[in-house]
């Protein structure tokens, strides 16, 4: 059996994303395929083969502006390429990118190992017992997006317009902390706790930039970080590019993510990003040494 718990600290970890959507804002949708599980499989094993330690599979986009799919229609989505993937016997973690409990516990039941919530458990009261009981790794994102905050350009895309604070990352901090007691109170180790600052959520371009170069603020409470900047829109706004050209500035912020204590990154580019992994880690990690 895969022990869902890492080494944290070892080396940085890749968290591949498999989007069951028809409608991700980075263009990779398997629901825009004609063959969805085979082409799910072939998308699994090449990013087991390039490097990836946990899969991510969603089936509601969590782009800016993206509409509500029903728990049942998720699972519909989800559940057969699950089944599938842990039939092919993958050195894998497979990871459920889903704030809905009823989603998550019959993705466990399927064999799932983690949960990567967006809303930190708080989206649906369920899920925190859903998670203590199954005793897995869960990852606790910060967001504060609004629905209808939401901005479009046609060549960079949609963003969430960065809500009002006081003082930006001492409040994420707290935030993170309340979902980290909330966790606690449901019967949640901390062990099984992975946070998120939840870089594209409810943040402006600037706060965007400013939590990724004060990562080891966030690493500083406690907790193995997760970052997930692949492809996102500051990358775009900064750059003034759109998804399909943000290689390079995605490469950028996961170095400097890795630096700043980065344990785990959510990615779209498994090759090219597990080859800043490596270098990154070669040059901030003393027990990595090259092959």
């Amino acid at each position: 059996m895969v022990n869902p718990y890492l080494n944290y600290g070892s080396k940085t970890y890749l968290m591949c994303i498999l989007n069951v959507t028809p409608d991700s804002f980075s263009g990779d949708g398997l629901l825009a395929q004609k063959e969805v599980i085979q082409s799910a499989l072939e998308q699994a094993t090449r990013f087991v083969d390039a490097g990836a330690t946990i899969l991510d599979i969603g089936g509601e986009s969590t782009r800016p502006g993206a509409g509500v799919v029903s728990a049942t229609e998720e699972m519909d989505r989800i559940l057969p390429v699950i089944e599938a993937i842990i039939d092919l016997k993958l050195e894998v973690l497979l990871s459920v990118d889903t704030y809905k409990a009823s989603v998550a516990e019959a993705s466990l039941h399927s064999g799932v190992h983690w949960i990567n919530d967006i809303w930190g458990l708080c989206a649906d009261e369920a899920m925190a017992k859903v998670v203590a009981q199954a005793n897995v790794p869960i990852v606790l994102m910060h967001n504060r997006s609004q629905a209808g905050k939401v901005i479009l350009k046609e060549k960079l895309g949609s963003q969430y317009l960065g809500p009002e604070y006081g003082n930006f990352l001492d409040e994420v901090k707290r935030d993170l902390l309340a979902l980290v007691a909330h966790a606690a109170e449901a019967g949640i180790r901390h062990e099984q706790i992975i946070l998120d600052p939840g870089v594209g959520f409810g943040k402006s371009v600037t706060q965007n930039l400013e939590l990724v170069n004060h990562l080891d603020e966030i690493k500083a409470l406690g907790y193995p970080v997760l970052l997930g900047p692949s492809r996102k829109s500051f990358i775009g706004y900064t750059l003034d590019l759109p998804p399909e050209d943000r290689l390079e500035g995605t490469a950028a912020v996961c170095a400097i993510g890795i630096a700043r204590g980065a344990d785990i990154l959510r990615v779209h580019d498994v090759e090219a990003m597990a080859q800043v992994a490596r270098m990154s880690d070669a040059l901030v990690r003393t027990a990595i040494t090259p092959k």
